[in-house]
């Protein structure tokens, strides 16, 4: 799933079967459906899907494509395009320049040269290599690699642990939208990863976890009756377990710390586990996701002070998005076909959930925490937070003016472009989750 609720990522499809090398250029033939994509010549490129892509994709290229543009803009330009040899199939991937991100284009080529896999996602390499944040003290912290989960739905995760004898308090993290890594990787940023350095610097163990949507995604597209419980409830349940059975962690004293969609979901993981010592929401979203969308597109194309005939497009389709959701039925449910990357039933499951209310009934202390120059969950959403639970001794709250969605300190008006700098989730707010889970 991939809402830019979390962030800019764009899903559509992957219908991938083994077969031989394709015998065509892979480079060129990337190129060419690109440039056709950028100019909106679906027609030319659903000619040549495979027969399980043309299933995939009943209702043709048009509406994932508008899926991609509403959340990055218009397509500017491509680079170079590399090619890997997996499956017995051409696997392509060029770095695409939208108007407001870049995304990588992955494009899956069988041995007649159909495709047979169209997917678009951040880049994989961050721009710049990973250094830990100046607050991280690495004489103070192991890290080993640890397992969530059981079964069919496994998730390799790393553990962050304080040098001494313990016990510890301990901390979980819970992505945002989207197949995001252990590390919440946005393009040349690890929040999740500053957080667990940080924190452990502090004497408290941290785990995070790579998202099912991310180690098992063509077997999610399978799910039926799939919703947030599946992507993300479940899991964060199963890495509590896990972390209260490790060495030296205090078991009465683990926490939740949910970001974004996670954030918006802390209410049902706190509901899921009693014994939870605290959760924290962090930039928690309390609006409907397609309202969320619908609005996040508005700022994005006003943030010039104009709006072009390819911008109003995407609101437009934004807000058929939100006229398709409100519309839906139970009965709608049955129907696997994808509205904006998510099947009926995800939607639906969230229709009349309304975070902050359902916070009141969290009988574990809360830490709210925002910053004020995020766009994609605003301040208005924190002031629900605060109002919904005003009055209750056992939370709190921080804001933090120069932050934007990923907490990471920055200047003027926030905008997708500033995810490609990299930075470190700020110390103020390392600080601030140590202090508050010690007190």
């Amino acid at each position: 799933m991939a809402f830019p609720v979390s962030i800019l990522v764009a899903v559509v499809v992957f219908a991938a079967q083994q077969v031989q090398l394709p015998v065509d250029d892979p480079v060129s033939h990337a190129q060419a459906v690109l440039a056709a994509l950028g100019g909106r010549d679906f027609a030319k490129v659903e000619s040549q899907f495979t027969e399980r892509m043309k299933a995939a994709l009943p209702n043709g290229l048009e509406p994932s494509w508008t899926t991609v543009t509403t959340q990055v803009g218009a397509l500017k330009s491509c680079g170079t395009t590399h090619v890997q040899e997996m499956a017995n199939m051409h696997v392509t991937v060029t770095l695409c320049e939208f108007d407001h991100a870049r995304l990588d284009a992955q494009i899956t080529f069988d041995r007649q040269g159909k495709i047979a896999g169209l997917l678009f996602r951040p880049p994989t390499a961050p721009a710049a290599p990973y250094s830990p944040p100046a607050y991280a003290a690495p004489a103070s912290y192991t890290e080993s690699e640890v397992t969530v989960g059981s079964g069919e739905w496994t998730l390799p995760a790393s553990l962050t642990m304080p040098v001494g004898a313990g016990p510890f308090p301990a901390l979980v993290l819970v992505h945002g939208s989207g197949p995001n890594d252990r590390d919440e990787t946005i393009l040349g940023n690890k929040p999740f990863k500053d957080l667990a350095l940080g924190l452990a610097s502090r004497g408290i163990a941290v785990l995070r976890y790579d998202k099912r949507s991310k180690v098992y995604p063509a077997r999610i597209a399978g799910t039926a009756d799939f919703t947030v419980k599946q992507e993300v409830v479940d899991d964060a349940l199963a890495a509590v377990k896990t972390l209260r059975v490790q060495p030296r962690i205090d078991p009465a004293r683990v926490f939740v710390l949910g970001h974004s969609l996670g954030g918006m979901l802390i209410p049902r993981i706190a509901a899921g586990d009693a014994s939870l010592a605290g959760v924290i929401v962090m930039a928690g979203a309390a609006r409907p996701i397609e309202q969320a969308i619908l609005e996040q597109t508005e700022y994005i194309a006003k943030a010039d002070g104009k709006v072009t005939p390819e911008e109003q497009t995407q609101i437009d389709a934004a807000r058929k998005l939100v006229d398709t959701v409100r519309a839906l039925t139970p009965e709608d449910a049955k129907n696997p076909q994808p509205i904006f990357g998510a099947p009926a039933s995800y939607w639906l499951d969230l229709r009349g959930y309304d975070p902050p209310t359902a916070a009141k009934h969290v009988t574990q202390r809360m830490l709210i925490l925002q910053g004020e120059r995020d766009y994609q969950v605003t301040m208005d959403e924190f002031a629900r937070w605060k109002s919904a639970l005003a009055g209750r001794s056992d939370v709190t709250f921080h804001s933090y003016p120069a932050l934007n969605h990923l907490f990471i300190p920055g200047t003027g008006q926030s905008l997708p472009a500033e995810y490609e700098i990299p930075g470190h989730v700020d110390e103020a707010v390392v600080r601030d989750i140590a202090d508050w889970m010690k007190k």
